[in-house]
């Protein structure tokens, strides 16, 4: 394992990690490189070439305002999302952009994005940025690429701030689930134990701790806000020519009104709730939790708050060990597959969600190791073959539903593993691979394009 924790949750905006947190670290690591090249003061232009999914979806997944913020030389985790229009809208009604905060340059963004739809040979999500000089010479280019989760790749730079670490020796590497579970059985730790461990040769425990606390408080805080708590915006309609209306604040609403209500079904209306609210703020460009992308930011959060509130038992560090739980089958999916819809499809985002919250809810209900991996297992099986397929290229239809329907589906499949004794015929490394293959499989028109599926079949005014 050469992840961390919180290279897999990472705080960022909405709509897309892959999409707009990727392409914003990518933009603000080439402004940064003219910085310390000393070209910056000679930069008199700026281009952005756009390739594959980037450029059949970009404008309705935040591609241009990511990489204009990035530009400017804010980063993901610290924007105020609640001051990005107006910057945005700056950029437009000036024809200005302050490169690195602190070099104008003249940016019309009409012109300085170019979008080619072949992708690069490298990745279906390419980039290159390029920046010239007063008399038209090239001074710099670099070519990037969005890999998913908000995870970049440079073809070009060095020394840059590129989120695929390679971490130093810890205690218990491993690189598959069968790996993972005989480190289990031969040391007596739990998952959430081992991940732990090998966390704490990267920060001090008691940073650790916080860290992951901190992660939980933001996924919380993102769920109240969708919800309508302390958001004047929450009753309005979300970004983008489908005039979708939020859906969270009013079923919040009507759930906290109808208190008696206690059907078998009631808690599933929660996480219905819990799930929605997340992926509306995340289509709002939001605050929200990379986990492990931003088009499945709703599913784990759902499920944790789940924990939280319909668990007597639940506890700060049962929210430890779920998270950790999660991470871990999220190593297992970045490091053997894919979590990139413009790769593998939405299996590789809903559905690697739903197989990382199965496993976390299995350990926090006390299952043991191989019922946790049966959990994954289980989440992921029943996602194979999901299709990426936003209508108008925006994070809304199908992706805000299915967060919700993955969230209900990684509880029953929590549910089914702890009813079980933890063995099963198809294991967890089986299923990421058949995830790898049916994702290469894919035709590219459901990978992320808005080409195929629901993208055709439903008309956008």
């Amino acid at each position: 394992m050469t992840l961390s924790i919180f290279d897999i949750f990472k705080i960022g905006i909405g709509p897309s990690s892959s999409h707009t947190v990727g392409p914003m670290r990518s933009a603000r690591n080439f402004a940064r490189s003219l910085e310390a090249s000393g070209d910056l003061a000679r930069v008199r232009k700026i281009t952005i070439e756009l390739y594959g999914s980037l450029a059949e979806t970009g404008r309705g997944h935040g591609t241009d305002m990511g990489i204009m913020l990035g530009l400017l030389g804010m980063a993901p985790d610290t924007v105020d999302p609640t001051g990005v229009a107006t910057l945005i809208d700056q950029i437009h009604s000036s024809r200005q952009l302050a490169l690195w905060g602190s070099h104008p340059i003249e940016f019309d963004p009409g012109k300085a994005f170019v979008y080619r739809l072949r992708p690069m040979v490298e990745h279906p999500n390419g980039m290159r940025f390029s920046a010239f000089d007063t008399a038209g010479h090239l001074l710099r280019a670099e070519r990037y690429l969005s890999i998913g989760g908000g995870f970049i790749r440079s073809l070009d730079a060095i020394n840059i701030d590129e989120t695929v670490p390679q971490n130093g020796p810890i205690p218990y590497p491993f690189t598959t689930g069968q790996q993972l579970l005989g480190l289990c059985d031969s040391t007596s730790l739990s998952v959430a134990q081992l991940v732990l461990a090998n966390e704490h040769t990267l920060l001090p425990p008691d940073q650790v701790r916080a860290k992951i606390l901190h992660i939980a408080q933001v996924m919380n805080a993102c769920i109240d806000r969708g919800c309508g708590l302390h958001n004047s915006q929450a009753d309005q309609p979300l970004p983008g020519p489908l005039k979708v209306r939020r859906r969270a604040p009013s079923l919040y609403r009507e759930l906290q009104r109808d208190t008696a209500k206690k059907d078998v079904m009631f808690a599933m209306d929660w996480v219905n709730l819990f799930a929605m609210a997340v992926n509306e703020e995340n289509a709002a460009s939001g605050r929200v939790v990379t986990a492990p992308t931003n088009g499945a930011a709703g599913l784990i959060p759902a499920v944790l708050r789940y924990y939280q509130s319909f668990v007597p038992e639940f506890s700060e560090q049962g929210v430890i060990d779920f998270l950790l739980t999660a991470a871990a089958i999220g190593f297992l999916y970045k490091e053997n597959a894919s979590i990139s819809g413009a790769e593998v499809g939405c299996q590789g985002e809903v559905g690697v969600a739903c197989s990382m919250a199965a496993a976390a809810l299995t350990a926090v209900l006390g299952g043991t190791p191989h019922q946790v991996e049966n959990a994954a297992e289980i989440g992921m099986e029943h996602n194979l073959g999901l299709t990426c397929d936003p209508v108008g290229g925006l994070v809304q239809i199908p992706c805000i539903e299915r967060n919700a329907m993955g969230a209900v589906k990684a509880i029953n499949a929590s549910r089914l593993a702890l009813q079980g004794d933890g063995k099963h015929h198809v294991s967890l490394d089986a299923v990421i691979e058949t995830m790898r293959q049916t994702g290469a499989d894919m035709r590219t028109k459901y990978k992320e394009t808005s080409r195929g599926g629901l993208a055709v079949n439903v008309v956008v005014c």
